[in-house]
C-alpha cells in the first residue's frame, strides 16, 4: 500500500471583507487543492494527485541483458538458396529469448508503477 500524503486540511473562509466574486475564485481553488490532495474523499478519486510518496517503492527497471545481437548473419548457400547456420540460429533464438525476458522485466515493472499509482 502507498504511503498516506501529508496534507494539511484548509480552514474554511472567513466571510468578511471579501467580495462575492474573490469567495468564489478562492473557494474554487480550496475545492481543487482538497480534490488533489484528497481531502474531498471523492468516491472514484479520480482527481487525486500522485505524488512521489505513492511510487516510492517501484524499484527502477532491471537492467537489460541484451546489449547486443549475437547472430552475425553467418551461413552457406545450398543451391542457390542463402541458409543460416546452425550456429548461428542458435545465437538468434537466444538473442531473441534474451529480449523476450528484458521486455517481461520491464513489464513487471510498469504494471507495478500502474497498479501503486491506482491505489
Amino acid at each position: 500500500m502507498a504511503p498516506r500524503n501529508r496534507f494539511t486540511s484548509i480552514p474554511a473562509l472567513a466571510l468578511g471583507g471579501i467580495t462575492p466574486g474573490m469567495m468564489q475564485i478562492v473557494n474554487a481553488i480550496k475545492e481543487n487543492v482538497e480534490l488533489l490532495t484528497g481531502g474531498r474523499n471523492e468516491a472514484d478519486a479520480a482527481s487525486r494527485a500522485i505524488t512521489v510518496g505513492a511510487i516510492a517503492t517501484v524499484r527502477d527497471a532491471p537492467v537489460q541483458n541484451l546489449t547486443r545481437v549475437t547472430a552475425s548473419g553467418a551461413g552457406f548457400t545450398l543451391s542457390g538458396v542463402s541458409v543460416a547456420s546452425a550456429e548461428d540460429h542458435v545465437k538468434l533464438i537466444n538473442d531473441v529469448q534474451t529480449l523476450a525476458n528484458d521486455v517481461a522485466s520491464l513489464r513487471a515493472t510498469v504494471n507495478t508503477l500502474l497498479q501503486q499509482m491506482k491505489a
